[in-house]
């Protein structure tokens, strides 16, 4: 999503006061400045202080994001400020960590508001690219630096571009023709700061794949879309896999596509794979269809956003220990008439806003409440209905799993049997993260680098 267009480099400002109200008026002020909205500073910055009494909005690698919903005509204002010292707020220590500061204000009437913050928070959690945009020399290069972030077209280091990463390119092309190829997938983790392809390939799709969305350029006209995987194992089919199965739930790839896959070691700026993969074939027996992948209560974006917080506790853990849990998404009015909670349901009585999976602030009270025993139901728009629950799911949906899957697996795969939902499993002992659908598996993580196990 480009948020370029809804920041002006007016509202890019350095921070004078140095406590947390005196900052959320300086960027009111230059938010409201001409706008044709009646906006109060005060009035919201009142309400932004109550919320944050509540909830921080602290994301951690020094960036805040306070956020608020007011009537307005505009579908979004963005502010940002500068903070060198941080700031004071209550006497909480995390304030003093804090270098920017994004305002985020939506209009009561925008449905993508949740969406927006969430690709704002995916941005803005690359420690390198805060610790740049904070280093700017001035305030001009600060806003240069804002900007561009904002648009995915922050300058990275220089890419080589050898010789022979051209060649592999053209060849690349030339076995995606041969073998009738549907799209060229490139995997830009494989250049420092990502790759860029301004003349792409004329007869391909071309579809990038990356660990976050402003690697790509803005340029890249010949780019048809990213696709966001965190690559974390040795065995690159995972990554691939995923991305895969995000493209089949977008729309962007047919059950029946082949597609040729480009890519590298990470970081080594020198491609040396070229894969055909043959979608039918790699989940074989899974689906008959693709429109059979994607339970028809589950958005899209959910799923996305799930793989990736199964992905990070995964590989990270939960302080210093290995994690395995259960998330069930989708069909969750069936779903709830077949567990049992194990405790009093942590998310009970909380707004659907506030317990959205798609709401970044989320994300580590999911990891948190993810070292309970028991699974998450999710619904298919975000809404986490419960944690700590036990499945139960008729005893004729239960099968016989292969060797090395213990009871977690066997209810995830019964449940997305007993109803139109998926669920992703994590195993504590192995790292692994897999996919059911109709009790069927998808590997989509196998043995990640760096595993607590």
């Amino acid at each position: 999503m480009r948020l370029d267009r809804y920041i002006a480099k007016s509202r890019i400002i350095e921070i004078e006061s140095p406590d947390l109200p005196g900052a959320l008026l300086e960027l009111l002020t230059v938010s409201v400045y001409r706008s044709s909205d009646e906006l109060n500073p005060k009035r919201i910055a009142a309400q932004l202080l109550t919320r944050e009494r509540v909830m921080t909005t602290y994301l951690g690698h020094g960036v805040a994001m306070p956020h608020l919903r007011v009537k307005m005509k505009r579908p979004f204002i963005f502010a940002v400020g500068r903070v060198p010292k941080g700031v004071e707020f209550e006497g909480k220590t995390d304030y003093a960590n804090v270098r920017l500061i994004f305002l985020l204000l939506a209009s009561e009437n925008e449905n993508n508001y949740l969406n927006v913050l969430a690709s704002l928070a995916r941005i803005f959690r690359d420690q390198e690219l805060v610790d740049d945009i904070v280093a700017a020399r001035n305030t001009k290069v600060f806003q240069e630096r804002i900007f561009n972030a904002f648009g995915g077209l922050l300058a990275k280091p220089e890419r080589r571009r050898n010789r022979f990463n051209r060649l592999f390119l053209r060849e690349a092309e030339k076995v995606a023709k041969d073998a009738r190829c549907a799209a060229i997938l490139v995997f830009s983790d494989t250049f420092a700061g990502g790759i860029e392809l301004t003349d792409g390939f004329p007869h391909f799709r071309t579809i990038l794949v990356t660990r976050a969305a402003a690697d790509r350029s803005g340029d890249q006209k010949s780019v048809e879309t990213c696709i966001e995987v965190r690559s974390f194992s040795n065995q690159r089919l995972s990554q691939v896999r995923s991305a895969i199965l995000i493209g089949l739930t977008r729309g962007l790839f047919k059950y029946s596509d082949r597609l040729c896959c480009v890519g590298g070691i990470p970081a080594s700026n020198l491609l040396d794979t070229i894969m055909v993969v043959d979608i039918e074939r790699e989940f074989q027996s899974v689906i008959d269809r693709e429109s059979e992948l994607l339970p028809s209560s589950v958005k899209i974006e959910v799923v996305e956003r799930m793989i990736a917080i199964a992905t990070e506790l995964a590989v990270e853990g939960r302080e210093g220990k290995p994690v395995g849990t259960l998330f069930v998404l989708g069909d969750s009015p069936k779903v709830m008439t077949m567990i049992k909670p194990l405790v009093l349901n942590p998310f009970h009585g909380y707004k659907d806003l506030e317990r959205n999976v798609l709401n970044p602030f989320m994300d580590e009270t999911i990891k948190e409440f993810s070292l309970i025993d028991g699974c998450f139901v999710v619904r298919g728009d975000g809404v986490i209905e419960s944690a700590g629950s036990l499945i139960h799911a008729p005893s004729e949906f239960y099968e016989d799993l292969p060797s090395g899957f213990g009871s977690r697996h066997a209810a995830a795969a019964a449940i997305s049997r007993a109803a139109d939902c998926l669920a992703i499993s994590i195993s504590a002992s192995t790292g692994q993260v897999t996919l059911f659908r109709k009790g069927v598996m998808i590997p989509l993580l196998e043995k990640p680098i760096g595993s607590m196990s």
